[in-house]
């Protein structure tokens, strides 16, 4: 199983030390990815109706408090890395035009020599997308035909799009990804999301899930891919996890090495190939730091 370390993207250690510390920790310590997460305009917890899905709405930074763009993070990550991935977990795909999106993901992925992982989700937050003046209604659907709108800007020399939520060209569209295209890991738990994997994923992205919901879920990816005629191994298991050495934490990997050990493994059994890991160890930037090396010097080896 591959490993990636998010990033201090919001909070108190949402600031540029402690940013480059973790990237040069991950680069140092053999991680293959980097990792940032997706908000803008942060509203008080308190008057949003909103449910988070992956849990309670009481985790979350306060109102005012730094959250960094995730794109704009992660092209700063670029900079101070030469191997490791980068990715989102996730960008919300409605809260920015297409083109405009597509063009910052093809700058990352250049400057980057290749490195960029289009992490994607369609958003939990309605207040959020109202706040931003973006919409949230069919936001599915328009998630779908921009990864489309992606597609074409990214592999053609002219585009030329006239869809439901977005019309445009004909165009010309540069720098185009150095692969030809940025691979796509679609996050989400509801049939959409499992149908969206299917026709644009090259992996399903799951987020903080046990591995008995886990194992149905991939199972439900599977049976979109076998409706479309596509092989489901060819979509990617993947996910995000929060880790936690040394105490037990509902809804996190935690406890100590040898728990940690066997609750990642009952995960690679379930054929997850990368782990995105936010680490929630107490104590500052010095104890996470500690947390990402003592999970590459007395974890990953067991896992091997």
């Amino acid at each position: 199983m591959e490993f990636g370390v998010h990033l201090p993207d919001a909070g108190g250690m949402a600031q540029r030390e402690p940013f480059l510390a973790y990237c040069r920790a991950a680069e140092d310590h053999g991680y293959e990815s980097v990792w940032s997460s997706d908000h803008i305009a942060w509203p008080d917890v308190a008057s949003i109706s909103s449910q988070y899905p992956y849990g309670d709405n009481s985790g979350f930074p306060s109102p005012g408090s730094p959250w960094l763009d995730c794109i704009g993070s992660l092209t700063f990550a670029a900079a101070a890395t030469e191997r490791v991935r980068l990715g989102t977990t996730v960008l919300i795909i409605g809260y920015r035009p297409a083109i405009q999106q597509a063009k910052a993901w093809a700058t990352l992925d250049v400057l980057s020599g290749g490195r960029a992982i289009l992490g994607v989700g369609v958003g939990w937050m309605k207040e959020e997308f109202e706040a931003i003046g973006m919409p949230w209604d069919e936001r599915g659907a328009r998630a779908d035909e921009f990864l489309d709108v992606f597609e074409k800007l990214w592999a053609d020399e002219r585009v030329t799009h006239d869809g439901r939520f977005d019309r445009f060209g004909p165009i010309g569209f540069s720098p185009k990804p150095v692969n030809g295209r940025i691979p796509v890991w679609v996050g989400g738990h509801t049939r959409p999301a499992f149908r969206r994997t299917a026709r644009y994923g090259d992996a399903f992205h799951a987020a903080f899930t046990p591995p008995a919901e886990l194992a149905a879920m991939f199972d439900a990816v599977g049976a979109e891919c076998e409706a479309i005629g596509r092989n489901p191994a060819e979509v990617e298991r993947t996910m995000l996890h929060r880790v936690l050495f040394d105490h037990e934490a509902d809804g996190a990997i935690s406890g100590s090495v040898g728990r940690i050990v066997d609750q990642i493994g009952e995960y690679a059994a379930l054929g997850v190939s990368h782990m995105a890991v936010f680490f929630l160890q107490r104590g500052g930037v010095d104890a996470r730091l500690e947390a990402i090396q003592r999970f590459a010097e007395e974890v990953r080896p067991q896992l091997r």
